[in-house]
């Protein structure tokens, strides 16, 4: 059902007005009845009115007078008037009609008549109201479509945009997007990590191309001077482009305005955009302005999303680049350690054995014996530098496995003491060592674990000055062996504690260099003792005011039983002593026949050969009882010797011993793997040699491969 319309009937004679309201009534719409112009001007600002019936003849403000009020104010300068009169001249009809009246009404009224009038413009005041509705219903679906077609467009540019990390490929795929999408041509200028991207793209032949272009001096002047303007103030720019400019060959004819944009990330301007239109300025309605400006906004991201791919990737290869020349430059440096300790350790090898020959056969005149302990220091203290230097190489690679079975932490204190007690009373210091009185025991490498305690008690001896005082204390509690070395020596520096464990890190020296050294024995113990899921503090008041070191392990148990002066009653075992023949083979010939005299001295009968060859064929005749085999030798290195002879009955039962200068856990491996059953770094101890040797007996076929000294 339509919705009542009004209608306004303006009289000042009450009468009237009753006349009017019984004759419309049947119209069934909204009468408003006033009494005078000025009351009809209320209304007609207030309310919206579909015809107006206006008495001419009214005191005050007569009709046509209202009439001309009437069409002064916009809201009401269409709104039909219908002049109601009891009579009228021509000039009066004249003007009424020069003011907009649409029909004169003479009185008295014929009511069908009054009533059809008014219908019609009932109707027609009906009519335009449906057809406002359409169109603004028309105009309403046209701007959602509008916003629906920039909104797919935007989605669609931020797809493409997004589709790639390569920033060339982005800049591509802008151009494509803007051409013929939202210009006829366009130039793009980016700048990226230092290169210049300079495209353009136009409509030629009824198909997009885009070309590059080789730099900016290729642009007419007016436009290159507002690309570098808006790069340089990071605002939008309309250009005009007149039939007369100066042509540019990449870019069609016809082109009218120009729109400059810049690109940016953040408030950085990397980028201008520009798009050109046959159309003139303003070549965009405001919406599509808005629109061009989303897109570029979104571009900017894209691209420097796309950038910073790039960066990162670029930044990648550098970093896998220097690691993979570190990593090289690392194996190199392994390689280089492990020949030079071979190389360093084979001279070494016939000096010891030629100081434990002197120490045997020589007088006891003393000059002679302090040259004597001079040389045995000195390749002692060599021996130790090259096996300092190799253990950091092997831990900082993790080439390290710790053979971990539970040790009695007693029995490992004791040989740490045992290692660092040269150096001890050489300096005169005196030693203190406060041991729990139950046994601790611990998930750990014995040797490893020695070599922790020794490099401490060997690092006090050093920074103390002679005859200085060094404690060992031992002790355990819930679940946690903690062991302090503590010593009155020179301390430490404030400034050094913190990277104390840092590998060639030291004090300072003074230059004759009294306390020697490579700085890395620290750093050994701490890589070992987190090896062993331990840790390790160190602590000092300051120079001249002692260092103590405070080392904290697992344990397993804290066992009770026999007391510490009962198990050191107890009667230990004898190794069974007997002689054997011996197969020296090494290439070094000082090496081999140093230690052959060592061995003939306690009994042994030995033989040296220099070569695989000599040996397998004098092992059928000599039928050794061990043999002690050089790595490093020509043509058939030790390995494959030990393998060919294990296959000469003599000598399948025989001990096999690795004397060598390769000591790294891969040598040592390999040494098992062909059948050795001990393992000796060069410069050996001769007397361990003889040791084991003298204790071969029916258990020679079990392995006993382990870090020879």
């Amino acid at each position: 059902m339509d919705e009542k319309v009004n209608i306004l009937v303006v009289d000042d004679l009450p009468d009237k007005l009753l006349a009017f309201q019984v004759v419309l009534e049947e119209l069934g719409q909204n009468l408003v009845m006033v009494n005078s112009g000025a009351e009809a001007l209320k209304q007609l600002l207030e309310m919206e009115f579909a015809v107006v019936l206006l008495d001419v003849n009214m005191p005050d403000i007569d009709g046509i007078e209202t009439a001309e009020l009437i069409r002064q104010h916009n809201k009401t300068k269409h709104t039909p008037i219908i002049f109601v009169t009891a009579y009228a001249d021509e000039m009066q009809t004249a003007r009424g009609y020069q003011l907009g009246a649409v029909d004169y009404i003479l009185s008295p009224i014929v009511p069908e008549i009054l009533r059809s009038k008014v219908r019609v413009f009932v109707e027609l005041y009906r009519a335009q109201k449906r057809a406002q509705t359409l169109a603004r219903a028309e105009a309403e679906r046209a701007a959602a479509e509008e916003v629906t077609r920039r909104s797919n467009f935007l989605a669609y540019a931020s797809r493409e945009l997004g589709a790639t990390l390569d920033p060339a490929e982005g800049a591509q795929r802008l151009m494509d997007i803007a051409v013929p999408g939202l210009a006829d041509a366009a130039f793009l200028c980016l700048m990226l990590e230092g290169d210049e991207l300079l495209f353009t793209r136009s409509v030629e032949g009824g198909e997009p191309a885009t070309r590059d272009v080789s730099s900016l001096h290729a642009l007419p002047r007016p436009l290159r001077d507002a690309v570098e303007l808006v790069a340089s103030e990071g605002r939008e720019l309309d250009l005009p482009i007149w039939p007369d400019a100066e042509p540019f060959a990449e870019w069609p004819a016809g082109l009218r305005s120009a729109r400059v944009l810049p690109i940016r990330a953040g408030e950085r301007v990397f980028g201008v955009l520009v798009l050109a239109s046959t159309r003139p300025v303003p070549a965009w309605a405001l919406p599509d302005q808005a629109m061009i400006a989303e897109l570029v906004g979104r571009a900017g991201i894209a691209l420097e999303n796309a950038r910073l791919y790039w960066s990162l990737k670029r930044e990648m290869a550098k970093t896998r680049e220097a690691e993979e020349k570190l990593l090289e430059q690392s194996r190199r440096k392994d390689e280089f350690l492990a020949m030079l300790s071979h190389e360093l350790r084979n001279p070494l090898a016939p000096i010891r054995n030629a100081v434990e020959l002197l120490r045997r056969i020589a007088p006891s005149e003393p000059r002679l014996v302090w040259a004597r302990d001079v040389v045995d220091r000195q390749v002692t203290h060599m021996a130790q530098l090259v096996d300092e230097l190799l253990d950091v190489s092997r831990i900082t690679q993790g080439k390290i496995k710790l053979k971990r079975e539970p040790v009695e932490l007693d029995k490992v204190i004791a040989h740490a003491v045992e290692t660092a007690r040269p150096l001890i009373d050489a300096r005169g210091h005196s030693l203190e060592v406060r041991l729990p009185d139950s046994p601790v025991w611990l998930q750990a490498d014995f040797a490893r674990l020695g070599q922790v305690i020794a490099n401490l008690l060997n690092n006090a001896a050093k920074y103390t000055q002679e005859g200085g005082r060094i404690e060992l204390a031992a002790s355990a509690l819930n679940g946690e062996a903690t062991l302090i070395v503590r010593d009155n020596g020179i301390g430490i520096d404030r400034d050094l504690l913190p990277r104390v464990f840092e590998l060639f890190s030291q004090g300072e020296r003074t230059l004759d260099r009294s306390l020697g050294g490579l700085g890395v024995g620290l750093t050994v113990v701490q890589r070992l003792v987190e090896l062993h899921q331990g840790r390790v503090e160190v602590s000092s008041e300051g120079a001249g005011r002692g260092a103590e070191f405070k080392l904290v392990l697992p344990c397993l148990s804290e066992a009770g039983g026999a007391t510490r002066a009962e198990r050191e009653a107890a009667p230990r075992k004898e190794r069974p002593v007997g002689c054997q023949r011996v197969l020296v083979v090494d290439d070094n010939v000082d090496a081999a026949e140093s230690i052959a005299v060592l061995l003939r001295m306690e009994g042994h009968e030995v033989k040296t050969v220099g070569d695989a060859r000599q040996a397998l064929e004098c092992c059928e005749v000599f039928a050794p009882g061990a043999i002690v085999l050089d790595i490093g030798l020509p043509g058939m290195d030790g390995y494959a010797l030990a393998k060919a002879l294990r296959a000469i009955p003599a000598a399948r039962d025989a001990l096999y011993i690795a004397l060598t200068g390769y000591g790294q856990k891969d040598d040592r491996a390999a040494a098992e793997a062909a059948g050795f059953h001990h393992h000796f770094i060069k410069p050996a101890d001769p007397r361990a040699v003889h040791a084991v040797i003298t204790q071969q007996g029916g258990d020679a076929g079990v392995s006993r491969i382990g870090l020879g000294s």
